[in-house]
């Protein structure tokens, strides 16, 4: 794929429905707050009461969202935001799990939405789906149901000290010009990605110019610093499914074994074929009619 200053001019070959959705262009908000200020976007789809939330994985961002949160099904208000420290939200002094989940649920309540009115589902990809589960264990009252994409549920006994951080760990890189880092964009963890045009819009929205030339939008503080819920136990109780990809490292792995034992009474699994870790990205299609089912079965129990 040709890469190019120019967005709408890499983007031709991206198929119909991906220029359809990102067309569609979602109300962006601002929201003030002490420890950094916070953006984040919606879907409005009129007076419905029922809400999907959004959140995306380690250094991503809203807008990897942007191509398919407009196929969710119609009757659902959907809301995408910038976890801290990464996207357009502000950087901050440190990062944990309880801070996540204290940003989206200020966002809720700037847009008055609460469990007493709405049926909430929090939707969330790698790390996005730890913060999904840590939120619909912390606050059962909340939520309505929980989606975790390849999201690794990791036992409480799993030793963090351990973990090998996908991250970069070097401080942020500044590039000459835009092109050059947009040709630096890779996946983490890495693999590969039929799908450029998801990849490059993705990349688009990834990077910002500052006075010493382009960077990366995300904290680089964030993979050194992130608190991770060592000794927690998820325990959510609401609907819930797990969506792994064929060819992600995670399926064939001790962590997955664990998580169809410790969850099969309450959890139903998915695989999506041909997909990796990035399922969103692999595919962008599958993943959504798998979601619109469950989102329609959950509504009707």
């Amino acid at each position: 794929m040709e890469i190019t200053e120019s967005l709408e001019h890499d983007l031709q070959q991206a198929p119909e429905w991906f220029h359809t959705s990102i067309a569609i262009q979602p109300r962006l908000e601002e929201l003030k707050q002490p420890l950094g200020d916070l953006k984040y976007q919606v879907w409005d789809r009129g007076e419905t009461k029922k809400v999907v939330i959004l959140i995306h994985g380690t250094g991503a961002h809203k807008k990897w969202w942007n191509p398919i949160a407009p196929l969710l099904n119609q009757d659902c208000t959907v809301i995408a935001p910038d976890l801290p420290g990464m996207g357009e939200s502000e950087h901050r002094s440190k990062y944990n799990f309880e801070g996540f989940s204290d940003s989206i649920l200020a966002i809720l309540a700037k847009e008055n939405i609460s469990s007493a009115n709405h049926k909430i589902y929090f939707v969330g990809h790698s790390l996005g789906g730890h913060v999904a589960g840590f939120m619909a264990s912390e606050l059962p009252e909340l939520a309505a149901g929980l989606i975790m994409i390849d999201a690794p549920i990791r036992p409480p006994s799993y030793d963090y000290e351990e973990h090998i951080s996908t991250g970069p760990l070097r401080k942020i890189k500044y590039y000459e010009n835009k092109t050059a880092i947009i040709k630096r964009f890779r996946l983490m963890p890495a693999q590969d990605c039929e799908n450029s045009w998801y990849l490059r819009y993705i990349a688009e929205h990834s990077i910002q110019k500052a006075d010493e030339g382009w960077r990366w939008r995300f904290d680089d503080k964030l993979f050194a610093t992130l608190q991770r819920l060592q000794g927690y136990e998820f325990n959510f109780q609401c609907p819930s499914l797990f969506i792994a990809g064929g060819n992600s490292l995670l399926l064939g792995s001790k962590i997955m074994s664990y998580i169809r034992e410790e969850f099969k009474d309450r959890m139903s699994i998915e695989v999506i074929d041909h997909a990796a870790h990035h399922i969103p990205l692999d595919d962008p299609i599958g993943l959504m009619k798998i979601i619109n089912l469950y989102l329609e079965q959950w509504s009707e129990e």
